[in-house]
């Protein structure tokens, strides 16, 4: 399902319109409105959602707190989830055209993307972040640099011209069911949009299958890792750095824990196996993504925090993991006379990424490849280190796949480039992996 010229020129100008909107810290509302009114007058039923910080509280990828749910660190000070809607387009095929959407026996399936991106460093930039630019990559090919390209506004973008093209197709009487897709807010901060569909469906119809546009450089994953986020405190006793001996230092406490850490990190690696993550080095690393310690060059450190990123294997809980780490901690602040008088704290904070896997086995996994196959692609199912909003969905008994253009490489980085031939074979892609599913 080739794209003609036209239809090309068409889906440039969609991806340079939705990267222009601003979508950073709970701003997607606007784009979100421009998005249905593009789904509307291409023949979309449109469907619109915001999620209750009360229900996302009872969650477990989310504060506990609904004020922190509202505020989260990304979108503090910014509109409230009753102004932050995620939207979709439906499109119903054969028999279910004159169901409209009422048995649930015809076949669905999702086409997810999210319209938030994570906040930019603009003096990091060769360019505007939100002033889509075209260059070209080492072979000549075009490129798309933009803060969302790789993730993900290219491959939402995808996935509503797979839709168009699997709509214009002549023998769409041939089909049956229906094909959804979604824009969904907040994934960055752990999945609103996607969390609040999952929890209440926002459709009158069941939901058979997914497939989330996440950057995967055109492989199908099945499988993505979980993460829990934890913030260590530790406290120590402070003085005059000329006479440093009369204090304690909390800088070798934290070396001998984070050495504890990294131990635990290499002993996971060897005994949690998954035959998706043996190409990783570190399949389930743990990082200090910040570590904050003193108050004064002329004095000893006495205070520290630090914040952890700890991976979670497919297979496993968030809280058997966390479990494991605070033993290891436990294990150090015994064997420390001053720890043990002064234990540290080591407490959640932010959001938490249950891991998530499907069979490779799914009809959806078996779509998705029968149309990389058409194309020559790797279609050997992998898995991925970092989360994503297929978890939440997975969750719910969607089976859900993960398959786009870009590559993850490219996410979150100044000058954040897809290669726009990726974009091109990620929308016939899901276009055929969606004829086959509602074939």
């Amino acid at each position: 399902m080739e794209f003609a010229d036209e239809t090309e020129d068409e889906l440039r100008a969609f991806a340079e319109r939705l990267l222009a909107f601003d979508t950073t810290g709970g701003k997607e509302g606007p784009a979100q409105a421009w998005l249905v009114d593009r789904l509307e007058e291409w023949g979309f039923e449109t469907y619109e959602w915001t999620a209750d910080a009360a229900a996302l509280a009872e969650h477990p990828s989310f504060p506990d707190d609904p004020d922190a749910v509202e505020n989260t660190e990304a979108s503090a000070g910014g509109p409230g989830l009753d102004e932050r809607p995620s939207v979709a387009g439906v499109l119903e095929f054969g028999d279910s055209v004159e169901r409209r959407s009422t048995d649930d026996s015809d076949p669905t399936l999702v086409l997810n993307g999210h319209a938030d991106v994570v906040p930019v460093a603009r003096e990091s930039w060769d360019t505007d972040p939100f002033e889509p630019t075209w260059g070209e990559n080492e072979s000549g090919d075009p490129t798309l640099t933009a803060r969302g390209a790789a993730d993900m506004k290219c491959g939402l973008a995808a996935c509503v011209f797979a839709a168009r093209r699997l709509a214009e197709r002549a023998d769409r009487a041939d089909l049956d069911g229906r094909l959804v897709v979604e824009s969904v807010v907040g994934e960055e901060e752990g999945g609103i949009g996607a969390a609040a569909a999952a929890l209440s469906n926002p459709y009158p119809f069941e939901r058979d299958a997914a497939i989330v546009a996440e950057p995967t450089d055109l492989t199908p994953v099945v499988a993505t890792e979980g993460t829990v986020m934890k913030r260590l405190r530790l406290t120590g006793r402070s003085a005059h750095a000329a006479t440093r001996w009369r204090g304690e230092s909390v800088l070798p406490r934290f070396e001998r824990i984070r050495r504890a850490f990294e131990a635990l990190e290499g002993e996971r690696g060897e005994s949690v196996d998954h035959p998706l993550y043996e190409e990783f080095p570190v399949p389930w690393p743990v990082t200090f993504g910040t570590v904050s310690a003193g108050t004064w060059s002329s004095s000893v450190p006495a205070t520290l925090e630090a914040e952890v990123r700890i991976g979670v294997a497919p297979g496993e809980s968030v809280a058997e993991v966390e479990a494991a780490y605070e033993r290891r901690l436990a294990k150090v602040v015994d064997e420390d006379e001053w720890l043990r008088e002064h234990p540290p704290s080591f407490e959640r904070f932010s959001i938490q990424f249950e891991s998530a896997e499907i069979s490779p086995d799914e009809p959806v996994v078996a779509a998705l490849q029968s149309a990389m196959a058409e194309r020559d692609l790797d279609a050997a199912p992998r898995g991925a280190t970092y989360g994503a909003d297929s978890r939440h969905y997975v969750a719910a008994g969607i089976p859900t796949a993960v398959f786009g253009p870009g590559t993850i490489e490219q996410a979150h980085f100044p000058n954040e480039t897809i290669d726009w031939p990726d974009v091109l074979t990620a929308s016939e892609v899901l276009a055929d992996a969606a004829r086959t599913f509602l074939g």
